[in-house]
C-alpha cells in the first residue's frame, strides 16, 4: 500500500514577517486566535491581497503554523497562494508584508494590486 504524501503548505513565512506579526498580534485590542491571510477582487492588476486579524477560526479556514504564528487563509484564497512566501520588509521609506507568491503573474505599479492565476492540482494519475 503506498504511503499518503505530506499536504504542502500553502503558505510560509520569512523569520522577520514571523516575527511583525507576533508584534501586532501581542497589541491588538481583543484576544486574536490568528492573522486571516487572502485575496479579493480589486485595483488595477485585478486582486488584492487582505491581512486581518480573527478571532476563530472559520469552519472552512487552512490552518497554518509557522514560526510561532497561527495564519487562517480564506478558502476561497488557497488556490491563489499556494507556495506563497509571506515576507516584511522596512526601509526608509516604508514598511509592509510582501508576497513572494509563484502564482502571481503581474503586479500594477503602486504595488497595491496583483494579478493571480491559481495554482493547478496534480492530475489524479501522477503518482499512481
Amino acid at each position: 500500500m503506498a504511503e499518503a504524501r505530506p499536504r504542502p503548505s500553502v503558505m510560509r513565512l520569512t523569520d522577520a514577517a514571523a516575527s511583525r506579526v507576533r508584534e501586532i498580534m501581542a497589541r491588538a485590542d481583543k484576544p486574536v486566535a490568528g492573522l486571516r491571510v487572502g485575496v479579493k477582487n480589486g485595483g488595477c492588476a485585478g486582486m488584492e491581497y487582505t491581512l486581518e486579524f480573527a478571532e476563530e477560526a472559520g469552519r472552512f479556514d487552512e490552518v497554518v503554523e509557522d514560526k510561532g504564528v497561527k495564519i487562517l487563509i480564506d478558502p476561497k484564497a488557497i488556490l491563489y497562494l499556494l507556495g506563497t512566501e509571506m515576507d516584511f520588509r522596512a526601509d526608509k521609506m516604508s514598511a509592509q508584508f510582501v508576497f513572494n507568491n509563484p502564482n502571481q503573474t503581474s503586479a500594477c505599479g503602486c504595488g497595491e494590486s496583483v494579478a493571480i492565476t491559481p495554482a493547478k492540482g496534480e492530475p489524479a494519475d501522477a503518482h499512481a
